[in-house]
């Protein structure tokens, strides 16, 4: 029976909520209801309720929460079942887009422990499971299932992979299934994403030892109708675009190479392998948000129509080169940055100085900074003259800043005396990091039109944006990641002058403030071990990793002083001042930007905790 047909009554809501300010946390509300009776009343009410929800307006976590808790005390059902009534209802928003999606152009995501655990023939490749259609689990069954209609199909233990397939056009939709204790994690990204989605949640979080309704998942693959008459709106189209920009063929379309387009071996010209060296780099990885910003500010002040599709975006060209400067100017400071801090890895490969030299690297950013100043410069007759010396003007100012703030972080880590305030450290993180945000939405809006009414709020709202993204950061640095910080708590053995390490100065006795310091004198060369053991946490043995024994130290010397409370705190403090001055911005749809920038940017799930299989998680960190 689906939902359509369920005779059950469906909850009567005469006014949905609106708050989007509510940051809930629903990990312990995941109790798939015990029957299918249950669950049928909970999908039956789900799409009744699905008909009074405006789909023009993104459905938000905050917003989703408080209807599933409405419809569960009108179905006299326990707070338990909360996040499947979430999955239900979020199901119901998106189910006419998913419909209208071409099968061609939808994704088909199945978690690797659906599989026959036992004697399964199917092995993991680059992009998941190769699943064997040999009948012993409905792993196969749901793969032969989409594949005749059409469907691209990933049964994966990561997600990665579907990251770089939605961001890169290759499917507009996803059907998934995953347990509950995934679609938690990923729903934030997927609503604010905009991305029609819609999953079945497998009947327990037991990896070895699951399943899920059959016919549920059918039902959701063969999803089939016309185009909804409302479309909600949508980042993915402004990501795709922005994403674009560093890739071929656009990326030698806007920065026509000077040396002749690359072919498939590397030429002996010195000249065109300096120019190749370059333009590979700017095609690495990275989220490209700043482009992106850039790109989402100019839609937002034309009525926002790449929200709405990938053909409504009128992007010229001039607009999508300035974006391309951003990410240039960017890139040239990650080249610099990694040679300041010796940085191993970035983008989950070699720094580039560890792979050309550190006086080609140099170079290489030397030469994206000019790249990006050109980039803008060749456009003042299409932008005209005001408009590309405002921008130029902006960027120079934000190129200072954040020299200023590199600058003062060298000066402090090569000094003898290594006292430091919260306060010095924010003054850091202010010049660091906001003027990237400050120049990249900056210049979306002034590509629009006159933006001296804007000057104060995008410096504002930069700054504290930047400030809390950086604290942020700091933390996550004690969790470590997959492509730049193989292992955690490098910032403070690295003599790095952050908030963590202020806060624990301030916080802490002489004798722990003390041991502090001591910490901070211990030479970088006795921070590397030899790795042959897998678990200090490097993927690469040969070039070791930090000493466990002196980052256990530094991490309890900082739960000591609490500091740990007090960054989460700071980054509420920031985050707020952020949403307040996005409260006052006019029209709408810069307003609405600026929400998802900030939900974006300050997303607080560590990586080390990203869901294994299931739904994708949208990230737009910097």
């Amino acid at each position: 029976m689906t939902a359509a047909t369920e005779s059950q009554p469906a909850p009567l809501v005469a006014e949905l909520p609106t708050s989007t300010k509510k940051r809930p946390n629903t990990a312990h509300l995941k109790a798939v209801p015990e029957t299918r009776e249950l669950r049928d009343r909970v999908r039956a009410a789900a799409f009744e309720l699905g008909k009074k929800i405006d789909r023009a307006r993104p459905l938000t976590k905050p917003v989703l929460q408080e209807m599933a808790e409405a419809m569960l005390r009108h179905l006299e059902m326990p707070e338990a079942y909360l996040g499947f009534a979430m999955v239900a209802i979020s199901n119901e928003f998106w189910r006419e887009q998913v419909s209208s999606i071409d099968f061609k152009r939808r994704l088909l995501l199945l978690p690797h422990c659906l599989k026959n655990a036992e004697g399964c023939p199917a092995d993991y490749d680059e992009f998941g499971l190769d699943c064997k259609k040999c009948g012993a689990c409905s792993v196969a069954d749901f793969k032969v299932k989409a594949e005749e209609l059409g469907y691209k199909v990933l049964v994966s233990e990561g997600t990665p992979i579907v990251l770089k397939i939605i961001v890169s056009g290759h499917v507009d939709a996803i059907v998934g299934v995953a347990c509950l204790n995934v679609l938690e994690k990923a729903i934030d990204k997927i609503l604010l994403a905009g991305i029609p989605c819609v999953a079945a949640p497998l009947l327990s979080s037991n990896c070895r030892s699951t399943s899920v309704d059959d016919d549920w998942v059918s039902e959701l693959i063969d999803l089939r109708t016309a185009p909804p008459e409302q479309k909600t709106k949508s980042y993915v189209h402004l990501m795709r675009a922005a994403h674009q920009l560093c890739e071929e063929p656009q990326l030698s379309v806007l920065a026509p190479r000077q040396r002749g387009a690359k072919n498939g071996s590397r030429p002996a010209d010195p000249l065109t392998v300096h120019e190749n060296i370059a333009y590979d780099w700017m095609a690495q990885g990275g989220k490209r948000s700043r482009p992106f910003i850039t790109l989402a500010a100019y839609d937002a002040m034309k009525g926002a129509p790449g929200t709405l599709s990938a053909d409504g975006a009128v992007l010229p060209e001039s607009v999508r080169r300035v974006a391309l400067a951003i990410e240039a100017f960017h890139k040239a400071s990650l080249v610099h940055d990694d040679i300041e801090d010796d940085d191993t890895f970035r983008y989950g490969h070699e720094t580039l100085h560890r792979q050309y030299g550190v006086s080609t690297a140099i170079n290489v950013g030397d030469y994206l900074i000019g790249l990006g100043y050109r980039l803008v410069a060749r456009d003042r007759k299409e932008l005209g003259g005001d408009c590309a010396a405002d921008i130029l003007n902006r960027m120079s100012e934000a190129h200072l800043k954040l020299s200023e703030g590199q600058g003062a972080e060298l000066l402090w880590r090569d000094a003898a005396e290594k006292s430091l305030t919260a306060l010095d450290a924010l003054k850091i993180y202010a010049l660091k990091t906001a003027p990237a945000f400050e120049a990249a939405l900056y210049s979306g809006l002034r590509l629009a039109g006159p933006a001296d009414a804007y000057e104060k709020q995008v410096t504002d709202f930069s700054k504290n944006l930047g400030v809390a993204f950086q604290i942020l950061n700091d933390l996550k640095d004690w969790e470590g990641d997959s492509d730049n910080k193989m292992v955690a708590g490098q910032d403070v053995l690295a003599g790095r002058p952050t908030l963590l390490l202020a806060l624990a100065l301030e916080a802490s006795g002489p004798n722990e403030r003390q041991q502090l310091l001591d910490l901070l004198k211990v030479p970088s060369s006795e921070f590397r071990v030899s790795s042959s053991n897998p678990e200090l946490g490097t993927r690469n043995p040969e070039l070791g990793t930090r000493n466990p024994e002196l980052i256990g130290r530094a991490r309890q010397l900082f739960r000591r002083a609490d500091v740990f409370d007090k960054a989460e705190k700071l980054i509420d403090k920031f985050r707020a001042k952020a949403e307040a001055i996005a409260d006052e911005i006019q029209p709408s749809e810069l307003r609405e930007l600026l929400y998802y920038l900030v939900d974006n940017v300050l997303d607080r799930q560590p990586a080390a905790e990203a869901p294994s299989v299931g739904l994708p998680l949208v990230l737009l960190t910097p």
